[in-house]
């Protein structure tokens, strides 16, 4: 299959199915008259000798001194050299070509005032597997990505550095591997590939995608905690969540309800005489489900944010004029991504919440730290620590960056949104979340093999059983951070949600 793009349709599926997938892209004949037309627009305005920012200016403070026509496409090219300033590790392959199509499809929409070839450019890019190296730091998100995508850009002019074949080259020499003609930019051009929010956008796809796999994973490890723990099932009744029927609630706890079908485990304490669990147990639905419904919201602002002109001027073709705003602005992308930080955050929380009740042998009712000879063996104990510090990490991490503004181009600039730090500090809070799920499902487990011979339920013994496969039961000390890796691995490939869905369905919708 074939991701078509004309600046209106993407899906956030569509940009993982190319960033992650490889999946080629093409851009839709619908959207070419719409190109030309800004363009024309662009071409008239230079041969009147109309002032345009961008086109016959300069930039930022800059924007009052005016260019002569014979060195505007020297403009063009000066302002991707000398926005090229990032620092520190590169992007992943799979956020620049995220960025890569997110910038295409923007141009596609026929706002930009570009030549085709530059869109057909980006896409030869992606289609050849030619990658530009991108780093990650030095963008404040306001101007757009002005960094990143000055890195992305220079490649596209046959200058700077790019990986093909997964080998860094030259970008001169990955072009001409891949057999692409580099770009003669034109005016508008540069200010066009390089005017929006695509980096943050790109980084925010990819999280906001694999946090609602979290939630899935997250709602299963809870679950067999609470088996492990024998806890009671009644907190997951339909009728309390009916009263209260916030959506990500009520789909958490149908989701608990066809995870926690009745079991051994579950009927050998039947009469134990508990009233009620720890909040860690007992509130799943409504922590799960309020990070579930942030999910969510982000979710549909990044839809949005995919097809939406975000550069600076603004061409339209159907009204031939050009007009200056705001849309490269990333304060709505920022936003989101800090509400996500703290979404997934919580889950990391009371993860480990449920972790430390596992090893806890004044609360588990378990072998003190999941191992038989404590004291001796120390067992579980220090998974619990590694928890912790992970969800003390995002606590930090979940500080929101779009609170904070530094001016910038002698205070032309004065409010950013820094919201490629909000997108980087999501996406590191979603790692560490993943490692403290993986934690859990490694203590859960132990927990359920102490029950034997008693079963848990139908779906958390397939969950069991995958987990098994990879990591075995703690017999005595052995290093665990393999293990951990392991069932991260796991959580990767959904393994472990297939599995339990092969009993139950799918437990939350796409």
């Amino acid at each position: 299959m074939t991701v078509m793009i004309d600046g209106e349709s993407l899906t956030l599926e569509d940009v993982v199915k190319v960033a992650c997938h490889n999946e080629s892209v093409k851009l839709d004949d619908s959207a070419e008259s719409r190109i030309q037309k800004s363009r024309d627009v662009v071409e008239t305005a230079i041969r009147e000798e109309q002032v345009i920012y961008g086109v016959n200016t300069g930039f930022g403070e800059l924007a009052h001194v005016s260019i002569n026509k014979e060195d505007l496409a020297r403009l063009q090219v000066n302002l991707i050299r000398s926005h090229c300033v990032g620092v520190g590790p590169p992007f992943l392959r799979e956020i620049v070509r995220g960025m890569m199509l997110l910038r295409a499809n923007a141009l596609a929409k026929g706002y930009s005032g570009i030549r085709k070839v530059v869109i057909d450019t980006l896409l030869e890019m992606l289609n050849k597997d030619v990658t530009p190296y991108v780093p990650q730091k030095g963008s404040v998100g306001s101007s757009g990505d002005l960094a990143p995508l000055a890195h992305m850009t220079l490649v596209m002019i046959g200058e700077g550095e790019a990986y093909y074949e997964g080998k860094l080259n030259k970008g001169k020499n990955a072009l001409k591997k891949a057999g692409i003609k580099p770009v003669v930019l034109q005016a508008k051009e540069g200010v066009a590939l390089i005017n929006g929010t695509q980096a943050m956008t790109a980084v925010g796809v990819l999280t906001v995608y694999d946090s609602l796999r979290l939630v899935t994973d997250a709602s299963i490890a809870a679950s067999m905690s609470l088996e492990a723990l024998r806890g009671s099932r009644s907190a997951s009744d339909e009728r309390i969540h009916s009263v209260r029927p916030h959506e990500g609630q009520s789909d958490v706890a149908r989701a608990l309800r066809e995870i926690l079908s009745d079991s051994q485990i579950n009927q050998s304490h039947v009469d134990c005489g508990k009233v009620q669990d720890a909040y860690s147990l007992r509130c799943i639905p409504q922590v799960h489900g309020a990070s579930l419904d942030a999910i969510r919201y982000v979710y549909s602002v990044l839809e949005t944010e995919i097809n939406s002109a975000t550069d600076n001027p603004l061409v339209f073709g159907d009204d031939g004029v050009v007009l200056s705003g705001g849309n490269f602005h990333g304060q709505p992308v920022a936003i989101a991504m800090d509400f996500l930080a703290i979404a997934i955050s919580e889950i990391a929380s009371i993860s480990e919440r449920r972790i430390n009740r596992l090893v806890n042998p004044h609360l588990s009712d378990l072998p003190p730290f999941l191992t038989t000879e404590g004291g001796l063996e120390s067992g579980m104990m220090i998974a619990q620590y590694t928890a912790a510090a992970l969800v003390s990490e995002n606590k930090v991490l979940a500080h929101p960056a779009s609170v904070d503004s530094i001016p910038t181009s002698g205070d032309q600039e004065d409010h950013v949104s820094m919201g490629t730090i909000a997108a980087r500090k999501a996406l590191n809070i979603l790692e560490n979340a993943y490692t403290v799920i993986a934690i859990e499902y490694m203590c859960a487990s132990q927990g359920i093999d102490y029950l034997a011979p008693l079963k848990p339920s139908e779906p958390l013994q397939k969950a069991h059983s995958i987990i098994r496969k990879v990591v075995s039961k703690l017999e005595e000390d052995r290093p665990l951070s393999p293990d951990i890796a392991k069932i991260k691995e796991l959580l990767s490939t959904r393994s472990i949600i297939s599995a339990v869905e092969s009993v139950t369905g799918p437990l939350f919708e796409d």
